[in-house]
């Protein structure tokens, strides 16, 4: 007999994925309405000082989101993020370390070259602190929407927390990495970012779902 899926349970938390994905668009309301208003000029002719106070306006919005949503979905879904994940084996450390090469060597390929160095020479120190601040905030809202697919997917499949198919970087991929083609105009680096989505799913699985080592792998996975 086929079982049947619970269409219901899944829901709440992919609505918690999509908001902290619609979080990302933000930026986008700061970035192309509010600012250029502001500034009384459009994003490409801002000054180190707009580039700067726009990553702080952005992390502002975004980090009182991840409060929010983290919070909320403890209150009203009874689902802690910030719980801590069980002790990892010595074989799930060894699959991370393997993602995080591969995803150094794509980074080396897409950027020919080091993405820290490059960025660091093109902003000087300065900008390049408030945007590695601003990469962080980032992440956590990545990090949200894969942690609520994830647990979207694993509540309508009735899966375990051993099964390690990574819905949550699915659900980032068809989302965070897709906006890319859009906001960006490359369709390659859109489908690439599925794909690295899909690992930061993984890894996320990997590390028990454990947001204190999570966070700075995948931080440092996106930023090398």
């Amino acid at each position: 007999m086929e079982k049947r899926i619970d269409n219901t349970k899944g829901w709440p938390f992919l609505s918690y994925a999509l908001m902290a994905f619609a979080c990302l668009g933000i930026e986008l309301l700061l970035a192309f309405v509010i600012e250029p208003l502001l500034y009384g000029r459009s994003m490409n002719e801002w000054s180190d000082l707009q580039n700067i106070s726009h990553w702080v306006l952005t992390c502002i919005c975004w980090g009182l989101m991840i409060f929010f949503l983290i919070r909320s979905a403890k209150s009203e879904l009874g689902y802690d993020v910030l719980a801590r994940g069980s002790r990892m084996k010595g074989w799930q450390w060894a699959v991370v370390a393997v993602l995080f090469v591969l995803m150094l060597v794509y980074s080396w390929y897409d950027w020919n070259g080091s993405k820290v160095i490059k960025e660091f020479r093109y902003n000087g120190w300065l900008k390049f602190i408030f945007q590695y601040i601003y990469y962080a905030f980032e992440v956590g809202l990545v990090l949200l929407i894969i942690s609520f697919g994830q647990k979207a997917f694993e509540n309508w499949f009735h899966h375990g927390s051993n099964v390690l198919i990574p819905y949550g970087g699915i659900v980032a991929g068809l989302t965070w990495g897709l906006a890319h083609i859009l906001t960006k105009g490359s369709l390659t680096g859109g489908l690439a970012l599925l794909i690295v989505s899909v690992f930061y799913g993984l890894t996320w699985l990997l590390l028990n779902r454990d947001i204190r080592k999570a966070f700075p792998i995948l931080y440092l996975m996106f930023v090398l």
